[in-house]
């Protein structure tokens, strides 16, 4: 019997929860600069799915990558890290 492959995971801070059973989360990395050697900030944001909308906007999350779920949500959600103070 073949093992899944593994699912990417990423951390980030939930920034939008008005959907239902829907998340933004917005995941910030640093990248160094190829020619002045600056780290820079990136940030990305993903849709992720919240089965029982627990989450609130602050949030730290991790998510995982799923089977597409919608148009835009391949990501869900797999633990509050964190809750907003």
């Amino acid at each position: 019997m073949e093992t899944r492959n593994l699912r990417k995971e990423r951390i980030g801070i939930v920034v939008s929860n008005k959907m239902d059973k829907s998340i933004t989360v917005q995941i910030e990395r640093r990248v160094k600069h190829p020619i002045y050697g600056k780290f820079v900030k990136k940030t990305n944001r993903f849709m992720a799915h919240d089965e029982i909308n627990d989450c609130h906007i602050g949030d730290t999350v991790r998510i995982q990558e799923t089977r597409p779920l919608s148009k835009n949500k391949c990501w869900r959600l797999v633990e509050i890290i964190e809750r907003a103070k």
